[in-house]
């Protein structure tokens, strides 16, 4: 198979390939006491999650190529270079023993690829060991899932996170392990961390990074990416040619649903945003800033929202509201559901929670029609004979976990879009 080369140069351009990955026992090894350490507020059913996890697979692989996580990871470990860069990696980050990183080493690819994801139990066979409290020597990966955040593509280059929580950090060793070594994919990788940032205090995660245009990116500032983070963007695009442009997202710290920037603002369609109101379009503290990029030349400007910043560099889009525009407490019970986050296949052909029923009836007054994953997957309804469509999957249970469609996918190829 040729290699696919990254190219992600918008939000909505028709997806060639995503990364995904099926949530399997790592969801199930958390429990009400190490959840919070997890980064959740509550724990999935498993057996519930999966089928609605199946629904929104089974229409992505109708409609691009898919690549699993745990299929990645599996071929990557069998190269001894490959294997040896992740476990140091992984050993050296978590201080994790020699005796546990030997018996890594020792396992045939496909188990150790389910039990770096899964986890690795703690061998209780030391009195040390069995008054630890904690049950594995290397924890599972439960946020693995939401393949947006660990890395994400930038035009012809793989970007891999700096996670804010230590927890996640695993995630990305993965990742940059998978495109440094997978032959699926020509090798275009960029720590913008590792490579830029001299404070120690840098994260940036894919959830708070949209591609509005090759030169324009759209960034959230928050809990996850930091202001030296996007640091870390701006240095990256002084080494481009042309004009640059970051436009910056102050978010709220809390609520936790305001985690990422893709919570609040997803694009749809060349004309079409949805987006959280009282954040994006309200009065409010929160501030978008303009940061127009030249070679050396940097101007920063503050700008009255992420709308109005984008029409002056040619993007026009009209809002979509998420939970509808008449009440504000469905506005906010809805994007507590990740009823902002939603993912492209292609211009105006999106997918999002169908619990969302404020949102999706939006979506539908807007020129969207409704088509369920099952219509898809059964293949009753078409999306491509609609102008325009919204397919809703399942989420009652997912969408505990803190994220949508938009969080659980990572594209790696998008044709470029006529703007």
């Amino acid at each position: 198979m040729k290699p696919l080369p990254i190219n992600v140069n918008s939000e909505i351009g028709k997806l060639n390939g995503v990364i995904v990955h099926l949530p399997g026992a790592e969801v199930e090894n958390m429990t009400p006491e190490n959840a919070e350490r997890s980064l959740y507020s509550d724990l999935l059913n498993l057996s519930v999650a999966l089928p609605e996890y199946e629904g929104f697979l089974g229409v992505l692989k109708q409609l691009t190529h898919v690549f699993e996580v745990n299929d990645l990871l599996a071929d990557v470990v069998k190269h001894e270079t490959a294997q040896k860069e992740l476990l140091g990696k992984l050993c050296r980050f978590y201080n994790i023993s020699r005796d546990v990183c030997e018996y890594l080493q020792r396992l045939e690819p496909t188990e150790l690829a389910r039990q770096l994801i899964e986890g690795v139990e703690m061998n209780k066979k030391t009195l040390t060991a069995y008054f630890d409290s904690e049950k594995y020597s290397v924890r599972p990966i439960p946020n693995l899932f939401f393949t947006r955040d660990a890395s994400f593509s930038v035009n012809d280059k793989v970007m891999i996170s700096n996670m804010a929580s230590k927890v996640r950090q695993h995630e990305t060793f993965i990742m940059e392990t998978i495109f440094n070594h997978h032959p699926a994919f020509e090798n275009r990788t960029l720590n913008l961390v590792n490579e830029f940032d001299t404070t120690e205090k840098a994260s940036i995660e894919g959830g708070d990074v949209l591609v509005a245009r090759e030169d324009v990116l759209i960034v959230g500032n928050g809990d996850r990416t930091s202001s030296q983070g996007i640091d870390t963007l701006m240095e990256h695009f002084k080494t481009k040619p042309g004009v640059q442009h970051i436009i910056v997202q102050e978010l709220p710290y809390k609520p936790e649903s305001f985690i990422h920037l893709d919570m609040t603002f997803t694009f749809l369609d060349k004309d079409k945003a949805m987006v959280y109101h009282p954040l994006i379009l309200g009065s409010n503290r929160y501030l978008t800033i303009h940061i127009t990029i030249d070679g050396n030349q940097v101007v920063i400007r503050e700008e009255d929202n992420i709308l109005k910043a984008l029409k002056k560099l040619g993007i026009d889009l009209e809002p979509v509201y998420c939970g509808g525009s008449s009440d504000v407490t469905f506005m906010e019970r809805e994007q507590w559901q990740s009823g902002a986050n939603f993912f492209a296949i292609q211009p105006g052909m999106v997918m999002g929670y169908e619990r969302n029923i404020r949102t999706i009836e939006a979506m539908n007054n807007a020129g969207f029609e409704v088509i369920s994953a099952q219509e898809v997957i059964s293949r009753s309804k078409n999306p491509l004979d609609y102008k325009r469509a919204v397919i809703t999957i399942k989420g009652n249970e997912l969408s505990r976990g803190g994220g949508g469609a938009r969080c659980m996918t990572m594209p790696v190829n998008r044709d470029k879009v006529d703007w």
